[in-house]
């Protein structure tokens, strides 16, 4: 479907043009804020094609897309919403025909041996009926991470998901430069390449401020001239705790910490001085007051937890690579199950500024890995039932390059043990990149935001690019692997795939609460991501 088409179609099951407040988008989910949410047909929006599915929280509405698809539909959606109008398919889009409620899947654990069989053919367990069960569960998720911590962990993310399409970029055109240097070619070219990559990375903590500013109330622009202090290059003459200053000192996370400030100064003083006087007063006490306590205070401590972090990554796989690499592959998707996952995107975007890549993005990577390896091994223990096959053979190569929302909440999660081994696989993967690190070949992202095969462009490694894309990419099948054999052999009980193999009737025209239709009207759940 041409991107204008699906943006068109897209409008109205949003609530109209008049309740969209804001539409952007990250590498593969399309984000919206509305004005009322009761306004959004969300059975709808789930059962449109192209709609890999759908997460919600409050008025803030994530489309997932893919990758590609999304940069498109994007500027197309606003721009429909910013004139108020619609394609001609908006008139003539007819009200889709609620699903049939479906009756929750029953327990997959062993009967007792004691247990009396019930008479008559088991009940068939299809991919709907697993998304119903998948939609429960991240019901439920949601409602325990809407804690305060939690919660401010997410608009932390929400500072940096604006900044991933530059990361990559400019991540790509790094990698690019680093290649010719290596190569020895076209020396000229490689300092142009390298001049364009750098440029936002210099720059980065400006961006910070200013999505920092806007996320927390403020004034955008104030919060990106706060922030501005960190980078600029007179810093070196002021004196902070016995030292001199360093352009840059404290990154992102002093950027962040400035811009915070600035909001909360700024609130402030919009509360107390007359409006009469509050353009003048406003912003300049803002920036006088956030400007000297930055540079005076949190210039320096931000720089101090900045070199923790890339010294504690240093160490974490100098000295325990395998190991590490196993519990943070393992761990990675509880992480996002509990939201606090999101804590570890200030800490990415720090290494990359320090050392211009994440050396633990790749290790997390492998948990999606595992993930698709226990797809494969559920689609091979279930040869008679097509309904949970075909959600599988549409989501996995969304899976493959690394968005494993469809296999979590349409397979593995609702299914239970598969979920389990799908971590355990994760955990080999990244036990075996730790592992590799602590032997010297250490790989690392230049950006954040993808992962599975689409990390490839953006690896770079001690040893060059040949060598990280091999490490990874190794990595990558020991987790294909892993996943697969632990899930075959142990992701289902003899009870389990009785019911999951009993004979299977068509699958829903439109999927339960949480699901979203693929290829083939599979249904399919959605979780969020590790770089949005």
């Amino acid at each position: 479907m041409p991107p204008d088409s699906l943006a068109a179609l897209l409008l109205p099951l949003l609530g109209g043009p008049a309740n969209l407040t804001s539409v952007t988008n990250c590498m593969t989910r399309l984000r919206v804020t509305v004005r009322d949410a009761s306004a959004v047909r969300r059975e709808e929006l789930r059962a449109l094609p192209g709609v890999l599915g759908v997460v919600e929280d409050g008025t803030a509405f994530q489309v997932v897309l893919g990758p590609g698809r999304v940069a498109k539909v994007a500027p197309e959606l606003a721009r429909y919403a910013e004139r108020g109008e619609s394609a001609e398919a908006l008139e003539a889009l007819e009200p889709l025909e609620p699903a049939e409620p479906l009756k929750p899947l029953e327990s997959l654990e062993p009967l007792e041996a004691e247990s009396v069989e019930p008479a008559g053919p088991a009940e068939p367990v299809t991919a709907a009926a697993l998304a119903s069960r998948g939609a429960a569960i991240r019901a439920e998720r949601k409602a325990r991470n809407a804690t305060p911590v939690k919660l401010f962990l997410r608009r932390i993310a929400q500072v940096f998901v604006p900044l991933i399409p530059a990361l990559i970029g400019c991540g790509i055109v790094a990698g690019l430069a680093g290649l010719l240097t290596n190569l020895h070619r076209l020396p000229a070219l490689a300092t142009a390449l390298t001049a364009c990559a750098s440029g936002f990375m210099s720059l980065i903590a400006v961006f910070v401020g200013y999505n920092t500013a806007k996320e927390f109330g403020g004034t955008p622009v104030l919060g990106g001239a706060v922030a501005a202090v960190i980078v600029f290059p007179g810093v070196d003459r002021v004196t902070a705790f016995g030292e001199r200053l360093v352009p840059g000192q404290g990154g992102v996370l002093g950027a962040l910490a400035a811009a915070l400030l600035a909001a909360h100064v700024e609130r402030r003083c919009r509360r107390r001085v007359p409006e009469a006087l509050d353009v003048l007063v406003t912003p300049t006490v803002t920036v006088l007051v956030a400007g000297l306590v930055t540079l005076y205070g949190l210039m320096y401590a931000a720089g101090v937890v900045a070199a923790a972090i890339g010294h504690f990554a240093d160490r974490l796989l100098t000295g325990g690579g395998a190991a590490a690499g196993f519990v943070l592959g393992g761990l990675f998707l509880p992480l996002v199950m509990l939201g606090l996952h999101q804590a570890l995107i200030p800490i990415h975007t720090t290494l990359i500024q320090q050392q211009g890549h994440t050396v633990l993005l790749p290790i997390l990577a492998m948990a999606g890995a595992g993930q698709v390896g226990a797809a494969l091994a559920v689609y091979a223990r279930l040869p008679r039932n097509g309904s949970v096959r075909r959600t599988i053979r549409s989501a996995l190569p969304a899976g493959l390059l690394g968005i494993g929302e469809p296999l979590i909440y349409g397979v593995s999660l609702p299914l239970g043990r598969p979920f389990v081994t799908a971590c355990v696989g994760g955990a080999f993967g990244g036990g075996f990149v730790g592992l590799l690190a602590q032997l010297g070949d250490r790989v690392g992202s230049t950006a954040i935001g993808p992962s599975g095969w689409a990390l490839f462009p953006l690896l770079q490694g001690s040893h060059g690019l040949g060598r990280a894309a091999a490490v990874y990419g190794a990595g990558l099948l020991v987790g294909y692997a892993a996943g697969f054999v632990l899930t075959y052999a142990f992701g289902l009980s003899r009870e389990s795939l009785r019911e999951l193999n009993a004979a299977t009737g068509a699958e829903p025209a439109h999927t339960p609460e949480g699901g979203a239709p693929l290829a083939g009207g599979t249904a399919l759940g959605c979780v969020q991501r590790q770089d949005k």
